[in-house]
């Protein structure tokens, strides 16, 4: 059991060194927002289907709970939408910096959608990260749309990952993952069929933005993602959520390196980005001093 645990945190963390690389292929991606997301999540879905068919594994579920699955894949294309336009105006510190307030969103929308009772603890350590925020807002006001942005993507976030507890316990996660992207790539193809006709699907990507698609659909989608919904099986959502806080140490590092000044950010940024992460940390010690006492 101990084992089993020490794995699934291992592969949990494992899984948000990943993730934290998916800012950094959003800003080196030519496209817009919203067609890169169409890209990427036409790519999952097509290497789920690949998978799934190797391993003969069931596609077969209830139209009922694929209607279920389909509206949090709707979920998730909106989150991403909203996660890349962020990085679009504004840049991959500020995104990623901001995207911590997802767990104060779900210590409230846990509860509220499992019916369990509010964690006071989780909501002061939200309440820590919404200072945080508060200290980075102020200070860096020239990012103010990349920063609505990702709050808008950070409760997007936290309501598919609680809507995904819910129904990850029982079935596959890459039959789960598949139908979460198809359904994604769908209702994006008919809203961008819609506004603006076929000409939406005749631009293909530069050379280097396919590499970094592949990356990003196969690696950073298909394996995260699946990855993600399997250790959900047995972690919390706010448990998971709150792991993933640590994306930001990954991807605003590496930001720092591939893309030099343009993500140099104020003093007041790094400390509200440290109040962010503080949180993190001053959180995971009292709940494993609850445990051994």
């Amino acid at each position: 059991m101990k084992k089993d645990l020490i794995r699934d945190n291992f592969l949990l963390h494992f899984v948000v060194i990943i993730l934290g690389f998916t800012a950094i292929l959003g800003k080196l991606i030519q496209l817009p927002a919203i067609q890169l997301v169409w890209f990427r999540m036409m790519i999952a879905f097509m290497a789920l289907g690949i998978l799934i068919l190797i391993s003969r594994k069931n596609f077969r579920l209830s139209f009922r709970n694929i209607m279920k699955l389909a509206l949090i894949g709707v979920v998730i294309a909106a989150h991403w939408i909203c996660f890349f336009q962020a990085i679009k105006v504004s840049n991959v510190s500020v995104t990623l910096g901001c995207l911590s307030v997802t767990t104060l969103f779900t210590s409230f929308l846990e509860p509220l959608i499992n019916r369990k009772k509010i964690s006071i603890l989780e909501v002061i350590i939200g309440l820590i990260i919404i200072l945080g925020i508060y200290i980075i807002f102020r200070f860096e006001v020239r990012y103010i749309a990349g920063i609505i942005y990702t709050i808008i993507c950070a409760f997007l976030a936290s309501l598919f990952s609680v809507l995904n507890k819910r129904i990850s316990l029982h079935y596959e996660p890459d039959v789960t993952t598949f139908y979460e992207m198809l359904s994604g790539f769908i209702v994006i193809s008919l809203f961008l069929f819609i506004s603006q006709g076929s000409e939406a699907f005749q631009t293909l990507p530069a050379f280097s933005d396919l590499i970094y698609l592949l990356i990003l659909g196969i690696i950073c989608t298909a394996f995260a993602f699946s990855a993600t919904i399997r250790i959900m099986q047995k972690l919390s959502a706010y448990q998971v959520v709150l792991a993933i806080n640590l994306e930001p140490v990954y991807g605003i590092i590496a930001a720092y390196f591939i893309f030099g000044e343009s993500e140099h950010m104020t003093t007041e940024f790094y400390i509200g980005a440290s109040v962010i992460l503080l949180s993190v940390v001053l959180y995971s010690v009292i709940r494993s001093r609850n445990k051994i006492a």
